[in-house]
């Protein structure tokens, strides 16, 4: 019945057997039916991932997470959509196609063509997407591939022109002018959303002391410090705390002004001449950094308050530049400062800059420090390395940019909401109806939720959502919310457009009339922010617009999962402000969170650091079974360090699960043992029989509740721990009974217990190792068609002993330190002694007595119920205890112990003896598996030695009824000489020669 299995098994060659019988069999397609008529459902929504590059390991976490609960949820008998989503516009795909390019900026795709580039990018969609579905596959992930969605299609775009329509009737929708993070590489802005923690990067940058001399004073200077020299081509103010003490100090035959707490950045001998408070030095004018540029004409700089300034670096005095910084631009509204701002999209100096006109920002330090040392403004330039923003895409430094750009306002009240609340109120009551996992996720959206600017959703770019927003030129601008709307108002260049995806140049074509004015007017060229276009698959996927009845059946979603770090305000973030504004709901009832990827030593995993793990190289060297086995096992909360080194620690748990698959299949092939058609009556099977059943059906009830609670890791260690005692404890304790008659009774209930755990743990790890179950399923089953369209199992409270649970881990605490005890006195197991004390509260069945006889090898228990019982014996006979032991015995007064174990280590002659046998079987065994003996061999022993000790140990027990040479080697014989044999060994057993050969009957 069974065929035959290899314990040294490679992994990665029976996956790939498992996907050949999957395909040939069509069970993905018929997983995917499974439910079909199920009234109940399981609604996921999967977050799209970006189609731009091939996966990652750190991909294969989150995919490995979605597809566990699929596969739980399809064995629970919920319906399911399993649709894939692919993330396909935005920054991240332009760059990919730039490099491919060969392009440095923005000019080089408007020469090249913005319809050619544009038709580029989607053909790098199309191509990634595809392998990230083949490896998605590989790593065993079923969904419904052909029903795959794309943010990039039709449907998403539309559907997030609707979204825009509902933003501009509620009030919601407006231009901004304001200072904002800029790639100039690139040439857009960067949200408050993508700059993420991991986009700052420790850089150095030249810092410079400046010597602003106050006016109408002569040789009187503030002292002012700046980590961003090309910023002071658009200074307008100085700003001071008003209640911070700052001095005059004389130095030499200047004088300078500075906080007294950062005096110590002057190294020359100096003099305080006079302190003031800051607010003693508001209003006080001074001559600019670069007063004699054409920009500066006209402007009157002064001191003004900032409660914000610290002496924690820098003077004490802060340089502002309200068009070149966001706190800056706030404080220049607020005291009415005038705004220089100097730089275009590409980061160079615009006309009316003098000597930096024309010139990249990125090249200008030094002639910026020359220019100033000229004018006698330098007092001190230095190296300065500091965290600062890089563009999440390209990784270039970021500039501060004075710019147009379209936002949602987050204070602005709904009119529709009968509160009147804000988006930013109903966003947090929506957020808090969500059930967050880990817990501080919601701590985290939260203080997102109410810090957070207005959301920023343009971008000055290609390949994107083409902002449906109609701007005239009369100030009026009109939004529109979906094609046939932008038909019907069309009023030129339908036809150019026609056929076309919504997308630049195509749709720049159409013109529409002003509702205000008359005037014709085009679509402002701006993009949309991405992460509009995965915020809108719970409507977009679910035909919101189209049958709202099906919409209904499937929204909210059930469950999602990402990686937290950016996601709480990105995609977790747009799905609720989304949701909100469409239907003041919470687009999810539970969101999974998880950590980060790293490499074995806790690095971040980069390519140029030679570090990145790629998908393909890991799947083809540890398979995939391992690594969602690593993935699941994680605590989510924590960084994932990925390695093959932890990988062959993940490999050594699921081979215990093999190993007792390959003993169960290796022995019950020889015996030719069929499984009961109707099982047994558990009651009367031996005790650790119903021991392990009792615990498969505790793991069952146990691994239902925490998947569908979404605990992974939990139900994982239970699981682990499960194998683990399978293995070690169960298989361990019951090897013997494997290998007696074929008619014996015990051996069958042996056989028909460990088939029936193997057979359940195959369902239960079909969502966790889905190749592996599917194999040992496929050998237990007797090939029936998958574990994968099998149903999760049901709990067997019946079969469920708590109270032998109980005792059988009182039992494993009394062995385990009986064991330590051995190990502190240096006695191998294998030793048999005289006796082991033992307090415990609990009363034992001869049956488990009999346990702790034989793994500890000891011919006697004798138990105590009265502690200082056992203190007295331990003393008078000075027993053996481990270090745990002695330690419980001293606290006794204050902790209980609820047991205690102490072992008798004088050894008699006739111990020493059965010591020798069992070393002699021990060493006969080794010499089977050298000779590549079968199993179930029967075998000759051929022995000769000079010991007389060796020689009366094997005729006593030969045959002995408590431990015999012959029923434990399998030899039908034992002989005296040295004979032919197949396989033989000179050694010493406890200092004793002795020759050793065994010969196959």
């Amino acid at each position: 019945m069974f065929k035959p299995v290899d314990p040294k098994v490679d992994f990665v060659k029976l996956e790939h057997e498992i996907i050949d019988f999957w395909a040939k069999n069509k069970i993905q397609e018929k997983y995917l039916l499974k439910n079909e008529s199920s009234k109940e459902l399981f609604r996921f929504l999967d977050g799209p991932i970006t189609a731009n590059n091939p996966m990652g390991v750190h991909h294969a976490w989150g995919r490995t997470y979605k597809d566990l609960w699929q596969r739980f949820f399809t064995m629970k008998g919920k319906r399911q959509r399993y649709q894939n989503g692919f993330d396909c516009q935005g920054l991240w795909v332009e760059v990919e196609v730039e490099k491919d390019l060969g392009f440095k900026n923005k000019k080089d795709i408007e020469d090249y063509g913005i319809a050619k580039f544009v038709n580029k990018c989607k053909e790098r969609v199309l191509k990634y997407s595809k392998i990230q579905t083949e490896q998605s596959k590989r790593l065993g992930y079923f969904m419904d591939w052909d029903n795959s969605y794309y943010t990039m299609s039709d449907e998403n775009n539309f559907a997030i022109w609707n979204f825009l329509k509902r933003c501009h009737k509620k009030g919601f929708l407006y231009k901004g002018r304001d200072v904002v993070p800029w790639c100039i590489r690139c040439g857009t802005a960067i949200s408050q959303h993508e700059i993420l923690g991991e986009e700052y990067k420790e850089i150095t940058h030249k810092s410079i002391y400046l010597k602003l001399p106050l006016k109408d004073k002569k040789n009187e200077y503030f002292l002012v410090w700046t980590t961003t020299p090309w910023t002071l081509t658009s200074n307008t103010a100085l700003a001071v705390n008003p209640d911070l003490d700052y001095v005059r100090v004389k130095v030499g035959n200047d004088y300078f002004y500075l906080s007294k707490g950062t005096l110590s950045i002057i190294e020359a001998e100096y003099e305080v001449s006079s302190q003031m408070k800051g607010k003693e030095l508001l209003g006080m004018e001074y001559e600019g950094p670069f007063n004699e540029l054409e920009s500066q004409e006209g402007v009157s700089r002064k001191v003004i308050p900032w409660t914000e300034v610290g002496e924690e670096e820098g003077t004490g005095i802060v340089h502002i530049a309200p068009g070149c910084g966001e706190e800056d631009f706030k404080l220049g509204k607020e005291c009415d400062l005038e705004i220089i701002s100097p730089l275009d999209d590409a980061g160079v100096y615009n006309p009316g800059f003098g000597f930096l006109s024309g010139k990249s920002v990125r090249d200008v330090t030094e002639a910026i420090f020359e220019n100033l040392e000229s004018k006698g403004k330098v007092f001190k330039i230095h190296e300065y390395t500091h965290r600062y923003p890089t563009c999440w895409r390209c990784k270039e430094e970021l500039i501060f940019r004075l710019v147009d750009e379209w936002y949602i306002a987050m204070d602005k009240k709904d009119p529709e909401d009968k509160d009147k609340r804000t988006l930013r109120q109903q966003m947090i009551d929506n957020a808090k109806k969500i059930k967050w996992i880990p817990g501080f996720g919601l701590d985290r959206e939260l203080d997102w939720l109410s810090n957070m600017h207005d959301w920023l959703i343009s971008k000055k770019r290609y390949w994107g959502l083409a902002l449906p927003i109609y701007e005239c030129s009369c100030g009026h601008f009109e939004v529109i919310g979906s094609k046939e709307e932008l038909k019907e108002k069309a009023s030129s260049g339908w036809g150019k457009f026609e056929g076309h995806s919504p997308h630049r140049p195509w749709i720049d074509e159409v013109k529409i009339k002003c509702s205000k004015c008359g005037s014709e007017v085009k679509r402002i060229l701006d993009v949309g922010n991405p992460w509009l276009d995965a915020g809108i698959v719970p409507f977009s996927t679910l035909n919101y617009s189209k049958d709202k009845k099906y919409w209904e059946e499937w929204f909210p979603a059930d469950f999602i999962t990402e990686s937290f770090p950016g996601q709480f305000k990105n995609w977790f973030y747009a799905l609720i402000a989304m949701a909100t504004v469409l239907e003041d709901k919470a687009p999810y009832k539970t969101v999974l969170g998880f950590a980060t990827v790293k490499d074995e030593k806790g690095e971040e995993m980069h390519k140029s650091k030679g570090n990145a793990i790629w998908f393909d190289d890991a799947a083809e060297e540890i398979g995939v079974d391992v690594m969602r086995f690593m993935y699941l096992r994680q605590n989510p909360v924590f960084n994932l360090l990925f390695g093959y080194h932890v990988a062959a620690d993940v490999r050594r748990k699921i081979l215990t699960f093999w190993n007792v698959y390959s003993f169960f299949i290796t022995y019950a092939s020889i015996d030719k043992w069929q499984p009961l058609k109707e099982g047994s009556d558990v009651s009367s099977r031996p005790l650790l029989d119903r021991w392990i059943l009792s615990e498969l059906n505790s793991l069952i009830k146990f691994s239902e509740e925490e998947l569908s609670q979404f605990r992974a890791h939990l139900f994982m260690e239970r699981l682990e721990q499960f194998i683990d005692d399978l293995s070690t404890w169960y298989v361990r304790r019951s090897r013997r009974r494997f290998w007696k008659s074929e008619n014996d009774k015990d051996k069958n209930l042996a056989y028909q217990t460990l088939y029936e755990v193997l057979l359940s743990l195959t369902k239960i790890l079909a969502p966790v190792i889905p190749h592996i179950a599917e194999e040992v399923y496929k050998n237990l089953s007797d090939n029936k068609e998958s574990v994968h369209l099998e149903d999760w199992l049901e709990t067997n409270e019946k079969l469920i002993d708590s109270k032998l649970s109980q005792k059988m881990a009182e039992v494993r605490n009394i062995v385990s330190s009986g064991l330590a005890a051995r190990a502190e006195k240096g006695i191998k197991v294998r030793q048999p002694l005289e006796y082991v004390a033992v307090f415990s509260k609990e009363t034992l069945s001869l049956d488990l007595e009999e346990l702790i006889k034989e793994e500890l090898n000891v011919k006697e228990l004798k138990f105590f119920d009265d502690l200082e019982n056992l203190v007295d014996e331990i003393n008078a006979l000075n027993l053996t205890c481990s270090k745990e032991s002695l330690e419980i015995i001293e606290d006794r007064n204050e902790k209980k112990p609820t047991s205690l174990v102490a072992l008798n280590t004088k050894i008699s002659k006739e111990l020493i003896k059965e010591g020798l046998a069992r070393e002699l079987v021990r060493q006969i065994q080794d010499m089977r598996k050298k000779a590549d003996f079968d199993v179930s061999d029967r075998i000759l022993i051929y022995y000769q030695t000079e010991s007389l000790n060796l020689k009366e140990t094997i005729k006593d027990f030969t045959e002995k009824k408590a431990y015999s040479i012959k029923k434990e080697t399998l030899a039908k014989e034992i002989k005296e000489g040295k004979e032919k044999a197949d396989f033989e060994v000179d050694l010493k057993i406890n200092g004793e020669k002795i020759w050793l050969g065994v010969k196959r009957l």
